[in-house]
């Protein structure tokens, strides 16, 4: 794939404005287009905030906050960039107008990804000019700081495109996971949604508050997944057998303990959920607590880093790929 300088970002809301900054903190030119008339100056607000968090991590020395240019229409971003991403509003019928509209400008070999968190590419890449270079590269926020990114191909998705938006991925510092089923809710947001559902069990049938549902997890086994996932937690911890004791002594069936439905979200159990969680901020603004998030993901990955585990690997990685393209 031919080097990558122009990165196109369709809508700037918290997850557009990640990858804006996570590529310009590359070294790209980045040129982006939102209908919000406050979007330029959101963006470049969030950018000077987050900006000496980026320096931390490592940025390249051609980084610069003036490299992102914002254009006045779909067509001009789709005529400027080499790799597009679209971070729109999760309505189907958008995602279908915007992608008919960005491959009937876009240059040759063009990749255009999705930052959905589960709508299936084949379902807006079918009336494009070129729907074989549509698929979901689908990121965690931050983006600017967690690694994954889940690439989903569609059914008319060349693999080639998939690769070479593995490659570039990896170019901007991250860990593309190629999820090889076009499942609804890809691979982490299926697992997320069913730690969620329990967690809103927990609070609707009196059992936690919100405070006690976060400390069971990051208290405990949210520490752990820092480092490796359920699978390989539970193999360390099955000593001497490993996973296949573990499945023997903790069948997930012989101990039916979850709820499979979701409750009904009512206006008690959701304002119970939100008065918890204001509790939990205490006192903290959004703002305050996105910075405390971000300095604690620094601490955590720089020790992953010293480590050599999990997400410190691919920092290590990308600072390795910023000094040696200096």
């Amino acid at each position: 794939m031919d080097a990558i300088k122009t990165f196109g970002a369709i809508g700037t809301g918290i997850i557009g404005m990640g990858w804006i900054a996570r590529a310009l903190s590359k070294g790209l030119d980045v040129v982006a287009y939102d209908p919000d008339p406050n979007a330029e100056n959101r963006v470049h607000s969030n950018l000077k905030k987050i900006w000496p968090i980026l320096t931390k991590i490592g940025i390249s020395s051609e980084a610069s906050i003036e490299k992102l240019k914002f254009c006045g229409s779909l067509q001009d971003v789709a005529v400027s960039a080499q790799f597009i991403q679209e971070s729109v509003p999760e309505r189907i019928n958008i995602k279908q107008d915007i992608y008919s509209e960005v491959s009937r400008f876009a240059s040759e070999n063009v990749i255009l990804a999705s930052s959905t968190s589960g709508l299936l590419p084949s379902d807006f890449q079918f009336n494009c000019r070129f729907p074989e270079r549509i698929l979901v590269g689908h990121p965690f926020n931050p983006v600017y700081l967690l690694p994954l990114v889940e690439v989903v191909g569609g059914e008319a998705t060349d693999p080639k495109y998939i690769n070479d938006a593995v490659e570039f991925y990896t170019q901007l510092g991250m860990r593309p996971l190629h999820v090889r089923s076009e499942v609804p809710g890809f691979i982490s947001d299926r697992l997320q949604e069913a730690l969620w559902r329990e967690a809103l069990h927990l609070v609707n049938d009196g059992v936690a508050t919100p405070e006690e549902v976060d400390m069971a997890i990051s208290y405990g086994p949210g520490l752990r997944w820092a480092i490796w996932g359920v699978c390989q937690i539970f193999h360390v911890a099955a000593q001497p057998g490993g996973m296949e004791q573990f499945l023997k002594h903790f069948d997930p069936s012989l101990f039916p303990w979850t709820k499979l439905e979701a409750p009904e979200i009512t206006e008690k159990l959701a304002m119970e959920m939100h008065s918890g969680c204001q509790k939990l901020a205490d006192g903290k603004n959004i703002e305050d607590l996105e910075q405390l998030r971000d300095e604690a993901l620094i601490g955590i990955i720089e020790e992953l880093a010293r480590q050599k585990i999990g997400a410190g690997v691919v920092l290590n990685q990308h600072r390795r790929r910023i000094k040696t393209s200096v």
